[in-house]
């Protein structure tokens, strides 16, 4: 027979203790749907939450891989339209070397003809010059770009392809003239030797670049799978915590009367002594 007394209530005692576990669980329910997250933080899941957390570290470094990926390829990019102007150039000073080649010309007619090779052979170093993202020129020197390929640190290298006069792409020396026949043969030949040099130069600069883009197609592919790979582990489903939520603060509501009940379950023992 269960003790009746004012001291100890032992139904208000369960009671409350049950509208307790009811709480902390409408707690967590509203805080995941409040954050759209079921592991918030290191208390939820500790185990899940370390996993999370070194994937969101790789998704950010992939970011600087994807920002790398994107510099190389502009400055690939950059390279390819000067040189796409070089080989322009090239068969310009072509069709002038050629001309020049003629033992019939006169002299007004051959210093004109010099004149605008020597403009166009000139016009190759202004478009190297200026062939220059962000502090990178792929058509001169000797330093390529390294792009960043993964979070390890390994890199898609593209090279220089040096197209500056006298190199060993435009093989034009800074001096080269059409102002003699002797020297309009010998320009003729170095222009033809520089127009296979550039397109075989492009093809390269070409590839390069095709590499890096299909590399960063494959990077933002792989940030998405992490992403929703995060998702999966971290990420609350709505759906399910919201009829939780209904169904929690009805046990709440039930709760609070059952416990409303077993405080006023003593006052009937004030019937005894009427």
């Amino acid at each position: 027979m269960a003790l009746n007394s004012v001291n100890t209530n032992v139904g208000a005692m369960i009671a409350l203790q049950n509208l307790q576990i009811t709480n902390q669980e409408l707690a967590v329910t509203q805080s995941r749907i409040n954050t759209g997250k079921k592991i918030n933080s290191a208390k939820d899941n500790g185990a899940i939450w370390a996993i999370a957390q070194g994937q969101r570290a790789e998704i950010g470094a992939l970011n600087a891989v994807k920002d790398s990926l994107q510099r190389g390829q502009s400055a690939v990019d950059v390279a390819v339209a000067a040189g796409e102007s070089v080989s322009d150039l090239l068969l310009q000073l072509k069709e002038k070397a050629l001309a020049a080649t003629d033992s019939s010309l006169t002299t007004s007619a051959r210093n004109a003809l010099n004149e605008d090779f020597v403009a166009i052979r000139n016009q190759i170093a202004t478009v190297v010059g200026n062939s220059e993202f962000n502090g990178v020129n792929l058509l001169k020197g000797t330093q390529g770009f390294n792009a960043l390929a993964n979070v390890a640190g390994d890199t898609i290298a593209i090279g220089v392809e040096d197209m500056s006069l006298s190199g060993s792409i435009v093989t034009l020396t800074t001096a080269q003239t059409v102002a003699t026949q002797t020297n309009a043969t010998a320009a003729l030949a170095a222009v033809d030797a520089s127009i296979a040099n550039v397109s075989a130069a492009l093809a390269r600069l070409g590839t390069g670049s095709k590499s890096l883009g299909t590399h960063l197609t494959f990077v933002g592919k792989l940030q998405d799978t992490l992403e929703a790979g995060v998702g999966n582990l971290v990420d609350a489903d709505l759906a399910r915590e919201s009829a939780r939520l209904q169904a929690l603060q009805t046990k709440q509501q039930l709760g609070v009367q059952a416990l409303s009940i077993a405080n006023s379950s003593t006052s009937i023992l004030l019937g005894l002594f009427r």
